[in-house]
């Protein structure tokens, strides 16, 4: 149960997932990799924004609020990502980083 969980372990949790997505953006060379990397960026925000709302304000949702919004755009961020990728597929037959300059210009 979340009742019997500190608000510091939760931060702590959610501050491990930021910097286990921030190393896999920055060192993997695959889009789709680097692409879950920021959802889990975006996954601690959430759960950071939910956490401090409940225990400064129990009775308000406006950290619910921000999260549903994160959630949304993160949604539609992955399903354009997703169909850029598709389409550098096609055209390179690869999904790595460095094999990608067909949208440099």
């Amino acid at each position: 149960m979340i009742a019997n969980v500190s608000i510091y372990e939760i931060l702590t949790l959610t501050t491990l997932l930021f910097f286990i997505g921030l190393y896999g953006f920055l060192t993997r060379k695959n889009l789709i990799t680097m692409l879950m990397s920021i959802e889990l960026l975006l996954n601690s925000s959430v759960i950071n924004f939910v956490v401090i709302n409940k225990y400064m304000f129990p009775e308000m949702l406006q950290g619910v609020y921000f999260s549903i919004f994160i959630i949304a755009v993160a949604a539609a961020e992955t399903a354009l990502a997703i169909s850029i990728i598709i389409n550098l597929y096609r055209l390179k037959v690869s999904v790595d980083v460095n094999e990608t300059e067909t949208m440099k210009y």
